[in-house]
């Protein structure tokens, strides 16, 4: 069996804070979430997607989706 390279989903949450100037400790009180699982998606350490969490980032961020995450494909 052949193992595939289907590229990646990067959250791109820390370039978000960073634009509009939002510590995460503003974020995780605008958002009712934990630092440390803020942080987890700032590091891109998140291994599945919870979508209300995003909802909530969108919402608190005034943001969309795809300006949150993005697919980077394969390198060939």
């Amino acid at each position: 069996m052949q193992d595939i390279e289907y590229g990646h989903v990067k959250i791109k949450l820390n370039e978000i804070l960073e634009a509009k100037n939002i510590s995460i400790n503003k974020l995780a009180y605008r958002s009712e979430m934990q630092r440390s699982q803020i942080r987890k998606y700032c590091k891109n350490e998140v291994q599945r997607l919870d979508i209300s969490i995003l909802a909530r980032l969108c919402y608190s961020l005034e943001c969309t989706l795809e300006d949150l995450i993005e697919y980077v494909p394969p390198k060939k």
